[in-house]
């Protein structure tokens, strides 16, 4: 029988958490206040963590907390310090790059399980033994590897190792993440969390003794192109992924909205399950997990490294947009009387024909028959962000359910 693989989400703050534990993820990776490589995130504060640690378990799922910045000397008493902290929360691993950083975490919470980033580019075998004889539980590889390279890595690892992969979301344009343009165009350093990405945005190669000129960017067989990557999405290939012996399914994002959390979590999910159950029905069902994960905002597709090297066909040259398909509108946080209580993060319209994205798979379209705010007064609209309020329409809400709008293209 095939092993599960696990579907694990991002989150940057505690309602993105819960969106991800009950939209299907089997795990979600965090952020504190403090060495992770997400510093413009929210991240969580010690009660979020805490509390968001504490609904994950109390669901079946698992919490991990990133700390996986490059670390200089001025950052190391305060490692300690922090991880004493997370001793006390429990949370089930440690995300880490730096053997320093290792090294405290082996040392003042033993306890909890350690596993490597793709910040240090594990990219064969050898490392992987490496850090499980170091005693991690697990190592995330690096973006560039092939299918056939994780394969190969599955087939010369001790047992008890296992193998997390990103495969779904933005790819950082420099080896497996670690980015030097944010810290030399803004002095903020990407691998203390602080990136700009750069790699987004447009540019033109311009030699200095040929002004105006403008030359292509070109690469060799082991290189990456620069700037301005497509997003990753693999969903068309659980098949590939589960053969290769990956134990753990990464969505990049610990940035993105609830919206975007809940439509990859949920279609991951879906097409896992789907392709354990009958993989018959997983092939049937790939055009419905395509329009899914187009629900939410994204960049062209690419399937990155996993079946060679990367080619022009990969980047984006031409425009540095994302698409957006649908609005995020809200998510529902009570249900009385038949209303949902919501807090507004776009604006909408009585009138306006809005869908319900449930926990469970289902698509519910609804037109808004009414919205009150908080005292229950009667409004056209809601204009102002974070409002509360309350909607009415003719369909049976549950919390957690969320709220979004198609837009036209």
């Amino acid at each position: 029988m095939m092993k599960k693989p696990e579907i694990l989400a991002p989150a940057s703050n505690l309602e993105v958490l819960k969106t991800a534990v009950m939209f299907g993820a089997d795990a979600v990776y965090i952020g504190g206040e403090m060495y992770g490589l997400r510093a413009k995130a929210k991240n969580f504060s010690k009660e979020d963590m805490q509390a968001g640690i504490d609904f994950a378990h109390e669901h079946g799922k698992k919490v991990y907390v990133t700390a996986n910045i490059t670390a200089h000397n001025r950052d190391l008493s305060g490692v300690e310090n922090y991880f004493a902290e997370l001793k006390e929360m429990k949370p089930d691993a440690l995300i880490i790059s730096d053997p320093g950083v290792f090294s405290i975490a082996r040392k003042v919470c033993p306890e909890i399980d350690i596993h490597i980033s793709t910040q240090s580019n594990n990219v064969n075998y050898l490392t992987f033994r490496f850090w499980k004889e170091q005693g991690a539980t697990r190592v995330v590889t690096a973006r560039e590897l092939s299918v056939k390279e994780i394969k190969e890595i599955h087939e010369n690892i001790p047992p008890g190792l296992e193998i997390e992969t990103f495969v779904h979301g933005a790819m950082c344009i420099s080896y497996s993440g670690r980015c030097l343009l944010s810290n030399y165009f803004t002095g903020r350093d990407a691998n203390l969390g602080a990136c700009t990405h750069p790699c987004r945005w447009k540019y033109h190669i311009v030699e200095e003794k040929r002004p105006g000129e403008y030359l292509p960017i070109e690469e060799n067989e082991r290189g990456t192109y620069i700037f301005n990557s497509k997003d990753l999405c693999m969903i068309e290939h659980i098949p590939e992924l589960i053969d290769a012996g990956i134990d753990s399914f990464k969505i990049e994002g610990r940035m993105k909205t609830a919206l975007y959390v809940a439509v990859v979590s949920r279609t991951y999910r879906q097409a896992v399950d789907d392709y354990l159950t009958d993989p018959a029905l997983y092939q049937k069902n790939i055009p419905y997990y395509k329009d899914e994960i187009s629900k939410c905002t994204y960049r062209q597709f690419t399937t990155g490294f996993f079946f060679g090297p990367t080619s022009h066909e990969t980047q984006i040259y031409d425009s540095n947009t994302y698409v957006s398909e649908y609005t995020y509108l809200g998510i529902v946080e009570k249900v009385e009387n038949g209303r949902a209580r919501f807090s507004q993060r776009n604006k909408f319209s009585v009138g306006e024909i809005l869908e319900i994205m449930k926990p469970d798979g289902k698509n519910i379209e609804v037109t808004v028959q009414a919205l009150y705010d908080d005292e229950m007064m009667p409004v056209e609209s809601c204009p102002h962000p974070k409002q509360k309020l309350w909607l009415e329409a003719d369909a049976e809400f549950s919390v957690y359910d969320i709220l979004r709008r198609k837009e036209d293209k």
